[in-house]
């Protein structure tokens, strides 16, 4: 966990920034809001868990930075809107839009039901596309940044998860065709494509039966270990700054050598 000490001594990248994190309640969300919050920025911790995005920010308050939270359920465009509102009441604007909610529903895709599917695209595609469309008319024409969070599983086939795939195959189309049409409204999208990263949705194991190992072999990292939240978090603290000033229309693996 971040110490008191390391949010006031690590180089204020992101002093005087103004971020909404969604997902912030636990794993990689949890881990860029305080991450952000570490590097200088003020932050609104945004979930649908409220209570864990509650804690989040009491983490942040306690190590001595700035944070408010509050309810968001991305599928739900309302419920978006009404989160920029707030984290803009709180923040007194938004210059970083973090989008890092999202589910992982796997399954034998012929035994799950298509309901299954279109909750996954709901949640990770369209609630990123609500979160941003809600943020954009914050960020245009002030050097603002997205930061979606895709997956290598949006570059590569990994069995039992075509819903997990397509969604977030979506979000890094999603995310290049912002970058491109706001380049030249001072907004940067960007997007990072974790590999296996230990949180708490990815703990709970892989609940489907009757698998064949064998196919998992080529989704394997080359690396020895598992991501930490905590080192998502720090590349999303990059392309938050203005240190990522020329990158946009990114997707970044961070995956342990598995798409190399």
């Amino acid at each position: 966990m971040t110490t008191a000490t390391t949010m006031t001594t690590m180089t204020a990248r992101l002093s005087g920034k103004r971020a909404l994190v969604t997902g912030a309640a636990s794993g990689i969300g949890r881990a860029s809001a305080i991450r952000l919050a570490t590097e200088g920025a003020s932050v609104h911790c945004a979930d649908l868990d409220e209570a864990g995005a509650k804690a989040t920010a009491e983490t942040i308050a306690g190590e001595g930075g700035s944070a408010s939270s509050g309810h968001v359920n991305i599928a739900e465009l309302p419920s978006c809107e009404a989160v920029v509102e707030a984290a803009v009441g709180e923040l007194g604007g938004i210059d970083v839009l973090a989008n890092v909610a999202g589910v992982l529903r796997p399954g034998h895709t012929l035994e799950q039901a298509p309901s299954e599917f279109e909750f996954s695209v709901a949640v990770n595609l369209t609630g990123t596309y609500h979160m941003c469309r809600a943020a954009l008319p914050q960020l245009l024409d002030g050097g603002g940044a997205i930061v979606n969070i895709a997956s290598a599983a949006a570059l590569q086939g990994v069995p039992y998860n075509a819903a997990y795939c397509a969604s977030k195959a979506g979000v890094v189309g999603l995310t290049r065709s912002l970058a491109s049409e706001y380049a030249r409204r001072d907004v940067r999208v960007n997007c990072i494509c974790p590999g296996g990263v230990m949180t708490p949705m990815t703990a709970a194991g892989f609940p489907v039966e009757n698998i064949d190992p064998a196919l998992f072999a080529r989704i394997a990292p080359q690396m020895p270990k598992v991501g930490q939240p905590e080192e998502i978090a720090a590349l999303v603290a990059y392309m938050a700054s203005d240190e990522a000033a020329y990158m946009t229309g990114s997707a970044v693996t961070i995956d342990g050598g598995q798409l190399a």
